[in-house]
């Protein structure tokens, strides 16, 4: 009994102490975006790194998610004679929802993970360390340019998901089911509104801020997590829980937004 309660007094200090970690480590980001002067050649390369260079896996992903959506909304539909709707259906269960959310759960699996790993072996070999010796600030060298490169990369690929999605559903819906081709395309106007598309942007700067912010943060404190690790094996084990812990915090924060903006 006192061992399980001692196990769960530390479970609950070590959840204090990372959430503590994170809030410091958001302060400092914070500081260090607003801070003049701003390098803006490093936050292009960081933009061609998260963005240009995650643009096919989006549009791939996107084309298919339209395309089974549609297929699934069609039979859905059919049943209670509304197909008429399926242009608007594809449309807002991308831009509300699937869009946002399966963009940043993508990113997160390539860039995320990436950017956890590097920071990580960073402190492993102790060249974070060398950087703060001779007068560098860690924060805006490493983190600042990927924090920018982040809330301006995921709205775009967003965008680029959701048209990629509807293409797909128009594959799907007119060329292989047959639906109207005005009947689809009138419902992608008369169903979406402002509203949809403000809820998809917002979503998306969040979710960009959330990734970076969780996996860079992850393998800054990599030293300072609730058991020791070292090496290689210590920083996969960061990478992975960085990777879990911002697609939790992702689908949190997707309830959240949706909830105020309804």
């Amino acid at each position: 009994m006192k061992a399980t309660i001692r196990q769960l007094g530390q479970s609950g200090c070590n959840i204090v102490e990372q959430s503590g970690l994170l809030g410091i480590f958001l302060g400092h980001c914070l500081v260090a975006m607003f801070t003049p002067p701003v390098k803006f050649q490093r936050i292009i390369r960081q933009l061609h790194f998260i963005g240009a260079r995650s643009t096919s896996v989006v549009l791939f992903a996107g084309t298919f998610t339209g395309m089974v959506v549609a297929l699934q909304f069609h039979d859905t539909l059919i049943r209670f004679g509304s197909v008429d709707l399926l242009g608007s259906a594809v449309a807002l269960s991308l831009i509300r929802e699937l869009g946002p959310v399966m963009t940043a759960l993508m990113v997160t699996g390539r860039v995320g993970s990436a950017i956890c790993a590097e920071i990580g072996i960073m402190r492993v070999s102790e060249q974070i360390d060398g950087l703060e010796c001779i007068g560098i600030d860690p924060y805006r060298f490493l983190v600042m340019p990927k924090l920018w490169a982040g809330i301006l990369s995921l709205p775009l690929l967003t965008g680029l998901f959701n048209i990629a999605g509807i293409i797909g559903g128009y594959l799907v819906g007119v060329v292989l089911l047959e639906v109207g081709q005005g009947t689809y395309i009138h419902g992608l106007y008369s169903g979406i509104e402002w509203n949809d598309v403000a809820m998809s942007l917002i979503k998306s700067f969040a979710f960009g801020w959330i990734i970076i912010w969780v996996c860079a943060a992850k393998g800054f404190f990599l030293h300072r997590q609730p058991k020791p690790v070292f090496g290689a094996e210590g920083v996969s084990q960061v990478t992975t829980n960085a990777v879990v812990f911002s697609s939790i915090s992702i689908l949190f924060a997707d309830y959240v937004i949706g909830a105020l903006m309804l």
